[in-house]
């Protein structure tokens, strides 16, 4: 029997990121990590609720995402949990994002970390910021599509 690779994949959610910003395009990323990384994040030592990707040089980029490092793993080696990490991008795509940045309001939101066979792979989207009267909305909408299911389930 197969079991829900869903479940079981996913490292890290950014479950703050669809209340704060429209999501508009979605990419997939590798990371450059190092092997402490790699055994903290075996381990779900992640955080990615202020993770930030930016653009320099013509090349991607992702900070503040906090990798908490293992005691038995790191102890030789000089660990930085919030280090700037460099993303592994086709660069058709990061031109995308890069026209995206350009355009007034859009910033590149780290949404999720998963496991892709053995490789870590970060979720980002294309993302417009929510002003306070956008999120309201979402959220009447959000409890409108609830009431709805109820009244159609009892009927």
């Amino acid at each position: 029997m197969k079991k829900n690779k869903a479940n079981n994949n996913t490292i890290a959610l950014n479950k703050k990121a669809r209340h704060e910003y429209s999501l508009l395009d979605k990419f997939e990323a590798g990371m450059q990590l190092q092997g402490w990384e790699v055994k903290s994040i075996r381990a779900g030592k992640v955080n990615l609720t202020d993770a930030y990707v930016f653009i320099k040089d013509g090349e991607a980029y992702v900070t503040n995402i906090g990798i908490t490092p293992l005691n038995q793993a790191s102890s030789h080696v000089v660990c930085d949990p919030t280090r700037t990490r460099k993303l592994l991008l086709h660069q058709r795509e990061i031109d995308h994002l890069m026209g995206g940045l350009d355009r007034q309001g859009l910033t590149i939101v780290a949404t999720a970390m998963y496991w892709k066979a053995s490789w870590v792979k970060l979720e980002m989207w294309l993302a417009k910021g929510k002003q306070e009267h956008d999120k309201r909305d979402s959220i009447k909408d959000r409890d409108w599509a609830r009431q709805k299911e109820r009244m159609m389930k009892h009927s």
